[in-house]
């Protein structure tokens, strides 16, 4: 009974040390009699008991990486205080056993020394806006040297550049004169617009007065115009009816009816309004006279139509 005990044990023995299952997105490293010998992939696997041995195993997941807080010195000689982290995945799990006896810690280094160089290069302002081309330029420099360590570098991310107390002071106060700038800038702007606003509105305004003054004037000119006109037409009228009348039978005496009456009335007229000694004809035939001599006229005027 005891003999098919150990022999049971044994066989549980071999079993437990022959099979093996790898999970998924890992890899193990199979050595044999000290040497490697083989890499595992994800499922069940058959060793040689006692003979190979699972020496290394390897997650093959991205895996974050924080990179340990350092100072840098810009080319300014600013001294900023830099960490980041770093991503990485293992793609050569051989390699990864055997080209670095910690390669976690290499790429840590590689990090920090890179990131210190390329930070070296760079002016203080230049460290906040190049931020990209930083992690670029650490990604290139650990990637080339991570290959003979199995690993692959796939980014690198500053989490925080923190310069000294001094000159985040300084670099605030720089800020806040700027805006003030930009503030007094946008207010100057904005008053030269309102006056050009008022300019404009003001010439606007003298064109619209003096085109409504151009109009008046115009429209002044013409009425007077057709004023004019139509006095002109209604005394035309009127002597044409006078000529008319006075080739009627008795024109001739109304003429001289409507003369005697307007001088009559003219003598009576200037009588009425002068201060001084008024000398009017001492026979009624100088009167006659008047009134014969503008006969006279009209029928010359009649003549000359004829």
């Amino acid at each position: 009974m005891s003999i098919a005990l150990i022999v049971v044990i044994i066989a549980v023995i071999f079993i437990t040390r022959s099979i093996k299952v790898v999970p998924q997105q890992n890899a193990w490293v199979v050595e044999r009699l000290g040497k490697y010998h083989a890499t595992l992939a994800p499922g069940l696997n058959f060793l040689v008991p006692f003979i190979d041995r699972v020496a290394y195993k390897h997650g093959l997941k991205e895996i974050p990486l924080d990179v340990p807080s350092q100072v840098c010195i810009t080319r300014d000689n600013t001294q900023l205080q830099v960490d980041g982290v770093l991503y990485f995945q293992v793609t050569d799990p051989m390699r990864a056993s055997y080209g670095a006896s910690n390669y976690i810690v290499a790429i840590t280094q590689l990090a920090q020394t890179t990131l210190r160089s390329v930070i070296g290069k760079l002016e203080l302002d230049k460290t906040f806006e190049e931020r990209d081309m930083i992690n670029a330029q650490v990604v290139a420099a650990i990637d080339e040297a991570a290959l003979n360590w199995g690993v692959k570098v796939l980014r690198y991310e500053i989490k925080d550049l923190t310069p000294p107390a001094e000159i985040l002071r300084s670099m605030q106060a720089q800020i806040t004169a700027e805006r003030e700038k930009r503030a007094v800038i946008a207010t100057s702007e904005g008053k030269r617009q309102e006056e050009i606003n008022l300019a404009e509105g003001q010439k606007q305004a003298a064109i619209a007065k003096s085109e409504g003054e151009k109009q008046a004037a115009i429209n002044n000119a013409q009425g007077q115009a057709a004023a004019i006109t139509e006095v002109a037409n209604a005394t035309a009228v009127a002597l044409t009816r006078v000529g008319t009348a006075i080739r009627q039978p008795g024109g001739g005496e109304a003429v001289q009816l409507k003369v005697a009456e307007l001088a009559v009335n003219a003598y009576s007229k200037l009588a009425q309004e002068s201060t001084t000694t008024l000398v009017v004809p001492s026979s009624m035939t100088e009167v006659a006279t008047l009134i014969s001599s503008a006969m006279k006229m009209v029928q010359a005027q009649q003549r000359n139509e004829g």
